[in-house]
Order: C-alpha cells, then sequence, then structure tokens
C-alpha cells in the first residue's frame, strides 16, 4: 500500500496520514504568503484548501509506477500540524524518490523540517526500498536547502533561471542522497 502503514514517531514530531479535521492546520500552513513564496501556488483560503484536503483523503491507494504519499506533520505534545510533507516515488526499475514541504513559519529554526526528512528518508529507503531520493528547492529558499543538506543530501545541480515562476525567472536547486550513502551515515556519528 502506498501509505503509512502506522504513523510514524519522532523525537518531536509524529508523522501520519491527512485526517479531515486537519482542514484548519492546512489552512494556516497555506494561507500565508510567506509559505507560498517559493512554490508555485498562491495563498488559498480554507474553500480552497477543503478541495486540497479531499484530494489528499481520496488518493489512490495501490502502488502504481509513480506513487505521492501525503504527509501530515504534527507535534506530538500538542497534536497541532506544522507541516505538509510529501515522499513520492516511482516502483520501476529506477527506484527514485523525490522529498519535500511546507513547515508553518512559526515553527521553523527548530530543527522540525531536518527531523521530517530524516523520517522520510527512513521510510523511502527501508520500507520502499528505493534507490535515490532527491529534493528541490527554488535557489533562494536557504532553509530548505539547509535542512536537506543536515540529513545528507548533496547538491547535483543548480539550474540558472530554468523557470519563470510567479512573473521572474528562477534557480532550482537538485540535491540527491543514494541508499548507499544513507546508509553509510547511519553507521557512522552525525555531528
Amino acid at each position: 500500500m502506498a501509505q503509512l502503514n502506522t504513523p510514524r514517531q519522532t523525537s518531536r514530531l509524529t508523522l501520519r496520514e491527512y485526517e479531515a479535521s486537519d482542514l484548519d492546520g492546512l489552512t494556516s500552513l497555506y494561507s500565508r504568503e510567506d509559505v507560498n513564496r517559493y512554490l508555485y501556488s498562491e495563498p488559498k483560503n480554507k474553500d480552497q484548501m477543503r478541495s486540497v484536503l479531499e484530494a489528499k483523503l481520496n488518493r489512490p491507494r495501490e502502488i502504481i509506477d509513480k506513487n505521492v504519499m501525503p504527509v501530515a506533520v504534527v507535534l506530538r505534545d500538542t497534536n497541532r500540524l506544522v507541516g505538509d510533507f510529501m515522499l513520492r516515488w516511482t516502483a520501476d526499475q529506477h527506484r527514485q524518490g523525490e522529498i519535500g514541504g511546507s513547515l508553518h513559519p512559526d515553527f521553523q529554526g527548530q530543527g522540525l523540517a531536518v527531523e521530517t526528512y530524516a523520517e522520510l528518508l527512513e521510510i523511502g529507503f527501508s520500507d520502499f526500498n528505493l534507490h535515490r531520493i532527491f529534493g528541490r528547492c527554488d535557489g533562494r529558499n536557504s532553509a530548505s536547502i539547509r535542512a536537506l543538506e543536515k540529513v545528507g543530501l548533496q547538491r547535483e545541480a543548480h539550474l540558472i533561471e530554468n523557470e519563470f515562476v510567479k512573473g521572474e525567472w528562477t534557480d532550482e536547486v537538485v540535491l540527491a542522497i543514494r541508499r548507499n550513502q544513507w546508509l553509510a551515515r547511519q553507521i557512522a556519528p552525525q555531528n
């Protein structure tokens, strides 16, 4: 099944599937201009977010060639939704995955994105036996790039003005880690 078998726990977070009760949390996240700054989207109101949440709740569960697993990230101690992340992967011979997401600005700078990405790598490499997982960021989004680097992804490409987004040319940074690199990081102590 292309889903989290059970909620995943980190020291401070629960990563779980979305629930109908997550509408206010998602709206709080994506109604903000600063959250949408480096995304293709514009801020959304509650009615617009209702259809986004419906799509997350009603997505296909069977594993097909291309899979997307949306992940609600909530604080363990308060059960507040603080992030919307995803793991996307192919089930073909290439076994490629992608991680990405958005964290509520009130909770940025605390290592929560790093904690989330580390768990998504665990899921991708251990549960789905992926060979390589990458992340893509707007070149100006230094915080997201730093978070991906902290979990071991290395810069593979910096594409200069490769997309025209929201009226301007933007760069894209691609970072990745392969399974053997991730396994080596699990054995070696991290700083």
